[in-house]
């Protein structure tokens, strides 16, 4: 019969053919049999080892000589265990093909086959042989080995969202011993493999039997779709179950720390994702749970977590925006959070990286502006530049953009503001300033700025400093093509530059950057080239804290102390408004708000050209005197602005002595 028992230490211990074993047995004062400790020496062993865990770091693999001894116990332990097999190299019949989704590295040769042994349990099933040439290979498969029994308590959980380590071949050769993971077979294909392919989409809804009961977990209404739907519901699907499996590994202590699309895996016969083999899972805690050491175990299982996080965002944002799949895209993209860049910025980043001709459409963009933009934020919060505010893996299931239009997911604040200011980004973005455009914006500037999170001068003077990028104002400008001047100048860009003059002081330096092109001919709405310019204001600011006052209309006909100007529908009968009641938290419409209150000194106004002029009626005064024209007043004259009211990561609202909003996102160029 086979022997089963119980291996400490490395969690392994190859065998040689002819062991032999010696059995001590300890027993309680009553007789009853703790347990049996079995020193071996040469003699045929069975070919099922009952594995336990260790905590202590694994040793690589010894060479088997002819004095080594291992120690083995036998022990039923509660709740039951895993049954590693030791199998024979004659036990499988090798197939003459390599799982190129389950490469893995330079040491490692990896193929498929499958069990003719009639006796075993896997008869007939295909499975993979992973050999292992180099120690640190042979390390990470007695690792595997190791994680399983201490995760196999929970089979079902196991077993569905971690590839199934069967057991190992292990043979002595010449001074050094060989050895071959065995492991289950989940196609042949990563999930990288799958998002490469060119018809990876229906092939996919194919394999994971996309119904309507597969769906459902998700919170998706229909199985249909557009191809953005369609996408949308893949990622939440795969999403959710790579989240649960982290979440699995997380719970028990464990941090997977190799989480690519390389490692990743789809059944299809569960339809579940598959975290690939645990050869580098680590443990939270280095020297045991109970250790005197609990700070800094606290802190070791903190930024482990963090980690895997970071690497689950990696991977969504591969999986939502193909682009990234390009080498040289993805390492622009990584290149940009390893500077510190605020991963909030990223959708103003990857619009300037991406080509507007995709093959793809940019259908990742548009699934990532969904629901006011709820894929930004949880890509956001999963790349987080502090390992501190990366969401967890629960906190990410309950996220809005993992679930579908049946889950009722009650947002935070934090993603409220968010959505505000995604949308009103969109708005602008559509570019047909008719009258309900623009009241709609001003609509949602005027929640942000109920609900800025950040109103005293010390959080300014943290967030206020980079460049922004200036997007909409709701101050009226003259459009070029409304009128025939003297000179016709095509504004570009439109950039506030924010520094901070002193760290002792409260003194702030404002550059207004506004490129522009003077047009040549006739021909200029069709042909837009000519003489490039820049024309560039600076001011220094002094920044104090002040509030903004709202005035009944029975008392006065001006609503706000900063000259707001006169609206028809005023912010109170707005805010009344039943479907924003839940979202904004004041019960009645308040009679201030705090802001940060800008005082200017003395402004300079310089303008460069790039070439002379080569027209007789196109001076630099009409040059000027059209820009002031078609530029909002406050980034030609920045004295004109006198307070912020709403500023975060990403957006920023500052208000005129007219009291027009202008809205700007922060810019990475």
């Amino acid at each position: 019969m086979a022997a089963t028992a119980a291996i400490y230490g490395v969690g392994f211990c190859s065998f040689s053919d002819n062991l032999s074993t010696k059995k001590l047995i300890k027993r309680r004062g009553n007789g009853s049999i703790i347990g049996v400790r079995s020193i071996c020496s040469r003699r045929e062993v069975g070919s099922v080892v009952r594995c336990s865990s260790s905590s202590k770091a694994v040793a690589p693999l010894e060479s088997e000589g002819d004095g080594r001894r291992c120690v083995i116990e036998e022990e039923e332990e509660e709740g039951g265990g895993g049954d590693v097999m030791r199998f024979k190299m004659s036990d499988f019949k090798v197939l003459d093909r390599v799982s190129i989704g389950l490469g893995g590295r330079a040491d490692e040769v990896v193929f498929e086959a499958i069990v003719k042994d009639s006796n075993s349990p896997l008869h007939n099933i295909k499975v993979v042989l992973r050999k292992l040439v180099s120690t640190q290979a042979k390390r990470r498969g007695m690792r595997a080995i190791e994680v399983l029994k201490k995760l196999v308590r929970r089979k079902l959980m196991y077993h569905s969202y971690s590839m199934q380590v069967y057991g190992y071949i292990s043979s002595p050769t010449s001074g050094r011993g060989s050895f071959t993971l065995v492991h289950g077979y989940h196609g042949s294909f990563s999930l990288r493999h799958w998002l490469q392919q060119s018809d990876w989409l229906p092939t996919l809804e194919a394999t994971l039997a996309l119904d309507e009961d597969s769906v459902r977990r998700v919170g998706d209404d229909t199985v249909g779709g557009s191809a953005v739907s369609r996408q949308l519901r893949i990622t939440r699907i795969l999403m959710r179950d790579l989240l649960i499996g982290v979440n699995y590994l997380h719970s028990h202590g464990l941090a997977h720390t190799e989480l690519r699309l390389e490692n990743v895996h789809i059944s299809p016969v569960d339809r579940h994702i598959k975290v690939g083999i645990l050869g580098n899972a680590a443990d939270f805690y280095e020297d045991g749970p109970n250790s005197s050491t609990m700070d800094n175990n606290m802190d070791r299982r903190q930024m482990m977590i963090a980690f895997d996080m970071r690497c689950v965002g990696f991977m969504m944002a591969k999986m939502v925006v193909r682009e990234l799949m390009d080498p040289l895209i993805f390492l622009k993209f990584k290149s940009f959070l390893m500077k510190g860049n605020d991963p909030s910025c990223l959708r103003e980043f990857l619009l300037q990286i991406l080509s507007r001709n995709s093959p793809s459409g940019n259908v990742g963009l548009q699934i990532l502006d969904r629901n006011w933009g709820a894929g930004w934020n949880l890509l956001s919060l999963l790349l987080a530049t502090k390992p501190s505010k990366r969401i967890s893996c629960l906190d990410a299931l309950r996220h809005p953009f993992l679930c579908g239009p049946r889950w009722r997911v009650a947002p935070s604040m934090d993603i409220i503001r968010w959505g505000l200011g995604s949308t009103a980004v969109r708005i602008t973005e559509e570019y047909i300033y008719k009258q309900p455009q623009r009241n709609r914006l001003s609509y949602f500037i005027e929640l942000m700025e109920m609900l800025n999170a950040h109103s005293r001068p010390k959080n300014w003077l943290e967030l206020l400093p980079g460049k922004w990028r200036l997007l909409y104002c709701t101050g009226r400008q003259i459009g070029l093509t409304l009128r025939q001047p003297s000179a016709r100048v095509l504004i570009g860009d439109v950039y506030l530059t924010i520094n901070r003059a002193s760290k002792l002081n409260t003194s702030i330096s404002f550059t207004s950057d506004i490129g522009f092109t003077v047009m040549n001919g006739r021909d200029w709405p069709h042909d837009k080239s000519g003489i490039t310019g820049k024309l560039e204001v600076n001011s220094l600011f002094r920044l104090t804290s002040g509030r903004r006052l709202y005035l009944k209309e029975e008392k006065t006909s001006e609503k706000l102390s900063f000259g707001q100007p006169n609206n028809q529908d005023s912010l109170a009968q707005k805010l009344s408004a039943k479907k924003w009641r839940k979202l904004v938290p004041h019960k009645e419409f308040p009679s201030s708000l705090p802001v940060a209150k800008l005082v200017s000194a003395d402004i300079e106004v310089t303008m460069s050209l790039g070439d002379n002029l080569n027209q007789n009626d196109v001076t630099p005064s009409n040059i000027v005197h059209e820009l002031r024209v078609q530029v909002p007043p406050e980034m030609f004259d920045l004295s004109r602005l006198v307070c912020g009211t709403y500023v975060d990561s990403r957006l920023l609202v500052l208000r005129g002595v007219n009291g027009s909003a202008l809205l700007f996102t922060r810019s990475m160029c």
